[in-house]
């Protein structure tokens, strides 16, 4: 609201916003104040008019899908559960980098209309996004959906490097939602790593020269055969079909976790499941929504709906908790007056983590024993983003013989969220040092998560850290047990 103004003089009230008064220390009497205007004889002509011939500014686009509202701020009760689930607060005990730091400082963007700093911009960058505080907030505030907004918003009117908005835009634009474009990354990528070219750039020190050496310590290798070539088979039951699912095979685990992916197929259809993996699946748009790269990631759940959706099946499946969070939230891409709203919730409603559905489903294939220490550490758009802990605990707790201890802080992100790992790297390795530090007290010989990007991370620590263990996915190990038929 704004403060009406009237000259003594008897001219033309003025509307001004308080946001653009001068802050006092005193208090304020009335909104309305009487301000002596000077008459035109009193202003330079030139200056007049240009001020009266000043062209109104022009507002910029509004951010595509719903957005937030009042009520969905306050909903923050500055209660300060939330700290301690806070990775980064965790790190750093600054007020600032905790979840209702941030919620504070998106109020003044967002609702008072104050300008978007570079301090503002640094502090939501170095959000993991993990939700974490959605978990331990007594309000229900829904905390992913502000902080991607806010940096929809960020997209949207903060003038980044020239560097990071070409990389932005290339990555999120171009590479993840084409196929074709990852598969040449992947080709290229496999020959560094594969021709020696990666060791010598490891001895002679040219990464830590560029300031690459930690990124490239979280690379992925590179899979021999890409899972894109299964898009369109159709894997049948073993044994009398319980169900007919559709396989959510991802965009980069199609190079990278491709034997994941086999695994998965390997174990659904071991359990009854007829698997089908639609063709013409794209990326689910995860990593383009945390990133607020709206339209973006829009686009891609416009096609995947229209791909999955076209046939009938009891559910769509996924192995990666990140996508999953997101292709179960694709109505919050669009807005109640567009028609993919009814669409996402449709899909939305099919759509269940291996674990999930399999802990539902029930196992009737056959387990071996495997005699070994296993840890478990939570996905965050698992635990936190879906609300699932107790199913992939409960398809580990079948295996025969198989021990199982907790880990200590399990709940708290491992650093990989989405390419925090390489956008924020220093905080991400922090993170992973004390995530393997816990793990290693657990004496544990594998440690076993729910999400492709957790694996990579968690490899990585161990072997920068030098920790001897192994990590697999909850389904890698599943199909280790099962008996060969």
């Amino acid at each position: 609201m704004g403060g009406v103004y009237r000259c003594v003089q008897g001219c033309v009230p003025v509307c001004v916003p308080h946001s653009a008064l001068p802050l006092t220390t005193g208090t304020r009497e009335s909104p309305v104040t009487s301000i002596h205007l000077r008459g035109a004889s009193e202003v330079a002509p030139a200056a007049l008019s240009s001020f009266l011939h000043t062209e109104p500014k022009m507002p910029p686009p509004p951010i595509p899908g719903p957005s937030p509202i009042y009520e969905d701020y306050a909903r923050c009760i500055r209660c300060g559960l939330c700290l301690n689930a806070c990775p980064t607060y965790r790190l750093w005990n600054l007020e600032a980098d905790s979840p209702r730091g941030r919620i504070h400082q998106m109020i003044h963007v967002e609702l008072d209309q104050q300008p978007i700093t570079d301090s503002f911009v640094d502090h939501i960058d170095k959000c993991l996004d993990c939700r974490a505080c959605e978990t331990a907030c007594p309000s229900g505030v829904e905390y992913g959906k502000l902080v991607e907004h806010a940096r929809a918003h960020i997209e949207r009117d903060y003038p980044r490097s020239w560097l990071a908005r070409v990389t932005r835009n290339f990555v999120f634009r171009h590479l993840l939602p084409d196929p074709h474009r990852i598969i040449d990354a992947a080709r290229v990528l496999r020959f560094y790593q594969r021709s020696g070219l990666q060791a010598i750039a490891r001895s002679i020190g040219v990464l830590k020269l560029l300031g690459l050496a930690e990124r490239e310590r979280l690379l992925p290798r590179i899979d021999d055969d890409f899972f894109f070539r299964r898009l369109g088979w159709t894997f049948p039951a073993a044994g009398p079909r319980r169900a007919r699912v559709a396989f959510f095979a991802g965009c980069v685990a199609n190079v990278t976790f491709s034997q994941l992916n086999e695994a998965t197929i390997r174990v659904l259809t071991a359990n009854g499941c007829e698997v089908v993996v639609p063709a013409g699946q794209l990326c689910c748009g995860a990593l383009a929504a945390h990133a607020g790269v709206r339209e973006a990631a829009r686009e891609l759940a416009r096609k995947n709906l229209s791909v999955f959706l076209r046939k009938d099946f009891d559910a769509i499946i996924t192995n990666a908790a990140g996508c999953g969070s997101t292709l179960k939230e694709y109505h919050h891409l669009f807005s109640q007056s567009e028609e993919e709203q009814s669409q996402a919730r449709e899909f939305a409603a099919k759509t269940r983590d291996v674990s999930e559905f399999l802990a539902a489903l029930g196992l009737t294939a056959r387990l071996k024993p495997l005699p070994i220490r296993i840890t478990y550490q939570d996905s965050c758009h698992l635990l936190h983003g879906q609300k699932i802990r107790e199913a992939p605990r409960a398809l580990l707790h079948v295996i025969p013989n198989l021990d199982f201890v907790e880990l200590p802080y399990s709940e708290i992100c491992c650093g990989s969220a989405g390419v925090y790992n390489v956008t924020q790297t220093e905080t991400s390795l922090e993170l992973l040092a004390e995530k393997m530090r816990h793990a290693q007290s657990t004496r544990a010989q594998t440690i076993v998560t729910a999400n492709p990007g957790c694996l990579l991370q968690l490899r990585a620590g161990a072997a920068i850290h030098r920790t001897n263990q192994e990590v697999l996915h909850v389904v890698e190990l599943l199909d280790r047990a099962m008996v060969s038929s």
